[in-house]
C-alpha cells in the first residue's frame, strides 16, 4: 500500500501552474470558434442596423413622394384617359398648373369674392365646418401671405416652471386693464400635438424671447420634435445689436 501511494503522489514542482502561461491548457476549438461566432454577430448586426439608419429615411422619402404624384395625378388622370392619352405624369403636372392658377385667381378681386361666397356656405354646414376651420388655420399659419389670423413670432416662454422653456408662436395681443395698470399681454399658442393640438396662454411681452428663427423654422422644430433645432438660438434684440457694433465698426 505504501508503495502505492508513492507511485501516485505528485510532487510540487511538476504540478500544473494555472498562472503559467507555458503550462495552461490550450484553449480548445470550440471557444475559439464561439468566440470568432460572436465577434462576427456583433459587426453584422452593428452595419445592418447602420444601413437601416441610412435607407430608412431614403425609403420613407421615397414613399410618400411616389404616394403624393399618385395622388395628385388621379385627380385629372381619369380625364386624359377618356381623351385616349396615356402619359403618367401629365395629371401631375395639370394638378400643379391647375392650383397655380386657381392662386392667381384668388388673389384677384373677383376670386376673393367668390372665395368668401363659397367659404360662407362651407362655414354653415354643421360638421364640416370644424374640419375646414381647423385645416385653414393651418394652412394660414405656413402662407407666404402673413395676414392678421397667422403665426405672427415664434416665442420662448418659461413653461410649466422657471427653468424650463417652450416653443410657442405668437398669434395675437391684447390688453389687460387692471387697477395696478394696463399690461400688454401676448396670446402665444404652444402645440402640444404636432400643430393642430395645443395651449393658448397670455404672457407679458417683456418676459417674452423672440428668437431669430423664421415661422417655418419654428414649424420644422416642433414637428421634427425637436430634431431640427439649431445649435445657437440668440434673440433678436441681440441680432440687431451685434449687426450695428458690426456696422459700426466698418466705419470706424
Amino acid at each position: 500500500m505504501a508503495e502505492e501511494k508513492e507511485s501516485t503522489s505528485v510532487p510540487l514542482s511538476q504540478a500544473a501552474d494555472p498562472e503559467d502561461p507555458a503550462k495552461t491548457p490550450p484553449p480548445s476549438p470550440n471557444s475559439t470558434r464561439k468566440a470568432c461566432f460572436a465577434v462576427l454577430q456583433s459587426w453584422v448586426s452593428r452595419k445592418f442596423m447602420t444601413g437601416c439608419v441610412v435607407l430608412f429615411p431614403v425609403a420613407v422619402t421615397f414613399f410618400i413622394t411616389w404616394w403624393f404624384i399618385q395622388f395628385v395625378d388621379g385627380f385629372f388622370s381619369p380625364l386624359y384617359e377618356k381623351l385616349g392619352v396615356d402619359i403618367f405624369g401629365l395629371g401631375f403636372l395639370t394638378s400643379l398648373l391647375f392650383v397655380f392658377l386657381v392662386g392667381i385667381f384668388v388673389s384677384s378681386w373677383l376670386g376673393a369674392t367668390v372665395f368668401w361666397v363659397g367659404e360662407w356656405f362651407i362655414k354653415k354646414m354643421p360638421f364640416v365646418r370644424h374640419i375646414y376651420s381647423a385645416s385653414k388655420q393651418i394652412s394660414t399659419a405656413i402662407s407666404p401671405d402673413q395676414n392678421t389670423t397667422a403665426f405672427k413670432e415664434v416665442a420662448i416662454i418659461c413653461h410649466p416652471r422657471i427653468g424650463e422653456y417652450a416653443f410657442g408662436f405668437i398669434t395675437s395681443s391684447v390688453v389687460l386693464q387692471s387697477d395696478k395698470g394696463d399690461e400688454e399681454l401676448c396670446s402665444v399658442y404652444v402645440p402640444t400635438n404636432h400643430l393642430y393640438i395645443g395651449d393658448i396662454f397670455l404672457v407679458n411681452s417683456n418676459d417674452i424671447i423672440r428668437p431669430n428663427l423664421s415661422i417655418r423654422e419654428g414649424i420644422e422644430i416642433i414637428v421634427s420634435g425637436g430634431m431640427t433645432m439649431p445649435q445657437v438660438i440668440a434673440p433678436l434684440e441681440r441680432m440687431h445689436r451685434m449687426n450695428q457694433s458690426i456696422c459700426l465698426n466698418r466705419i470706424t
